[in-house]
């Protein structure tokens, strides 16, 4: 395990005896493993090769959260990174997995909001400077500094917001360390990324709304989504779904666009008032200057013709992307936005404020996403990220078993 930082300088030091006590003092922990285990692939040659295999965390400071992970949903984003699709591994083997439920097990000295017992989450930021304008304006999710989840590099005393972080965290034998996915049996957390799951939603449910859920919550919040506004969400999948669900929730007039006809009738279950097929001829002809807002939740985005789609907004309206191809978007000019005064825009995930929000909305109107569930191991986890990347799964698939898998849950 690597070395602890004494009190989030540039260099790192061991911690002495009196530290070790003061933070058993300040919590009322279980203290994680020195090192954690994760089921982790070597290349993307190899994508849906995974082995179980220990890793070393980042060193435990002040303002972390140790959590015994209990599930993990599987996100695009997973696939995307361990085929090369986003490019080269950042760091190998690499442990993924950002949408992630577990128990809390220690919490260092300056955490305030969480104890050892509490059921949290994780999604797809473990830390930020906390000292920049976006950090100090409830858009930590727009840090130049922030962590990923997966494959970002550590530095000594990153997420203080009281002093600079110092230089690369770096394990026992001077390697620098990564941030590992949630594919494993603990993870160790910025307590700003950490989010309080409500009792009555499931973990299973609440895992793929830690990324997929936030993903589109976080714009359709901003974009006022509401009463008397007409929402429009491309591509009914897992976070398309998950869109539909809450724009309804919201209060929108709901439309579902897809180019899979069969998926009418599961997109109004889900909340959609209307469904367009893309497929149909000239379907965009009677939709012109219709919708306030699209968010397009589909990572194809580089087969579609854009210009039908903007057209069907009204004037000023936007059309924001979630969904994250591999490839460019298709190339348009600049007339194509002035006959209605449009807009593209994207994102990124999502604050904690929205992450909070957002639960509160699932909690108190009972929403529930369509989820499928694999039990962890060598097999399940090449299993559904396979299946992610094939498109057959309605809507997300949560890893489940943890516990078996690691030997943990015992406490």
């Amino acid at each position: 395990m690597g070395t602890e930082s004494k009190d989030f300088g540039y260099q790192q030091e061991s911690e002495s005896p009196t530290k070790k006590r003061k933070i058993q003092a300040n919590t009322d922990e279980m203290a994680a493993p020195e090192q954690f285990e994760g089921f982790m692939i070597h290349d993307t040659k190899n994508w849906t090769k995974f082995s179980k295999e220990k890793f070393t965390p980042k060193t435990f400071e002040d303002y972390d959260v140790d959590i015994e992970n209990e599930c993990c949903g599987v996100c695009g984003s997973d696939v995307h990174t361990i085929t090369g699709g986003w490019g080269e591994l950042a760091t190998a083997p690499i442990c993924v997995g950002h949408e992630i439920i577990g128990k809390v097990l220690r919490v260092g000295s300056q955490v305030k909001e969480f104890k050892a017992g509490d059921r949290v989450g994780v999604g797809a930021q473990v830390q930020s400077c906390m000292k920049c304008p976006q950090c100090k304006s409830n858009n930590e999710n727009y840090c130049p500094n922030m962590v990923d989840t997966y494959g970002a590099p550590y530095n000594v005393g990153g997420g203080n917001p009281s002093k600079d972080a110092g230089g690369p965290m770096k394990d026992k034998n001077g390697k620098q360390i990564f941030a590992q996915g949630g594919y494993s049996s603990h993870s160790r957390v910025h307590e700003q990324f950490v989010f309080k799951i409500p009792d009555n939603i499931t973990s299973h449910e609440a895992g793929p709304m830690m990324c997929a859920g936030l993903t589109v919550y976080s714009p359709l919040k901003r974009a006022n989504t509401g009463p008397g506004k007409k929402v429009a969400i491309l591509g009914i999948g897992g976070l398309g779904h998950f869109a539909v669900i809450w724009a309804r929730a919201m209060g929108a007039e709901v439309w579902a666009l897809s180019h899979s006809p069969s998926k009418e009738a599961e997109a109004k279950k889900l909340g959609a008032h209307h469904f367009v097929s893309t497929k149909d001829k000239d379907w965009f002809k009677p939709l012109a200057f219709t919708f306030d807002f699209i968010l397009n939740a589909a990572d194809m985005t580089n087969e579609f013709n854009l210009q039908d789609y903007m057209s069907t907004l009204a004037v000023n309206g936007e059309f924001h992307n979630v969904g994250l191809p591999d490839k460019p978007l298709p190339q348009m000019m600049a007339q194509d936005f002035a006959g209605n005064g449009c807009k593209i825009a994207g994102s990124h995930i999502g604050s904690k404020k929205e992450a909070m929000e957002m639960l509160k909305l699932a909690s108190e109107k009972d929403l529930h996403p369509m989820i499928e569930t694999i039990d962890i191991s060598e097999e399940g986890c090449s299993k559904a990220v396979q299946k992610v990347k094939d498109n057959d799964v309605r809507y997300r698939v949560t890893l489940t078993g943890f516990h078996k898998a690691f030997g943990t849950g015992k406490n």
